[in-house]
């Protein structure tokens, strides 16, 4: 069996294989772009903001706010992602490769969007903190970080332990479980006769964890959201934990 699950840096093995994107190929371009717009009229940006869409992918949200006039940089660690996303290039949209614990040098943005679940990959909390850090240190004054994340509370309710999913005519088994405060998901299948195995891992932060480390990195929560839908934050009803983090004064 090939086996491409090393857990030091699953984030860079698997979101730089061609089976992410084919397993994830089914992800709702037009919810994404009404979350966009209904986040857009929560921040009320001034005209022409500079955005930074930390951790991009390949880039869907950055293509739209670009569309929508604002000048947008997307980052990603994934170079398959990028490589795919700069091909969208245009004056105030552009695509770079960055570890998203390191700030771009001489670069400000009224807006930084971390959607998605991009957060929380790392083994050592310390990580955390310098992506929030860098986060920070690329803010205007006034301006806002918006994390998209799960919403903890909720997943440990409706955990689904075992799928199958079938995509592009590859069967992916995904199992899931909750263990050393993680949350896994092991993916695994047959494609032309090789087997893979895949793994992804995210910290099992709730909304307490967060005020820690926004603290630690001088930001802190200024509003809560609980779905793509920007309704109020419960913790045992909604979906996604979406804060809007601005700097300290």
């Amino acid at each position: 069996m090939q086996n491409n699950s090393k857990i030091q840096n699953w984030f860079e093995i698997w979101f730089n294989s061609p089976y992410y994107h084919i397993l994830y190929i089914n992800r709702d371009n037009k919810e994404a772009q009404e979350f966009i717009t209904r986040l857009l009229s929560v921040l009320n940006p001034p005209e022409k903001a500079k955005i930074l869409d930390l951790a991009c992918g390949k880039g869907r949200h950055a293509i739209f706010l670009h569309k929508l006039g604002f000048d947008v940089t997307g980052t990603d660690l994934s170079e398959s992602s990028i490589n795919w996303a700069n091909q969208f290039n245009a004056p105030g949209l552009k695509f770079l490769v960055k570890d998203m614990r390191q700030p771009i040098e001489n670069q400000k943005f009224n807006c930084i969007f971390n959607l998605f679940t991009s957060f929380g990959y790392f083994d050592d909390s310390a990580d955390n903190i310098k992506v929030l850090r860098a986060a920070n240190q690329m803010l205007v004054k006034n301006g806002c970080l918006v994390i998209d994340f799960l919403n903890v509370h909720f997943i440990k309710k409706h955990l689904i332990a075992k799928e199958t999913v079938e995509r592009e005519g590859i069967i992916f088994h995904i199992s899931r479980e909750i263990k050393d405060g993680m949350i896994h998901k092991t993916i695994e299948f047959t494609d032309k006769n090789k087997s893979y195995k895949f793994i992804e891992y995210v910290q099992a932060l709730d909304l307490e964890d967060f005020k820690v480390l926004l603290d630690e990195s001088d930001l802190f929560i200024y509003k809560t959201f609980g779905n793509y839908n920007m309704q109020k934050f419960d913790p045992d009803k909604s979906d996604r934990l979406i804060l809007i983090c601005k700097k300290k004064i």
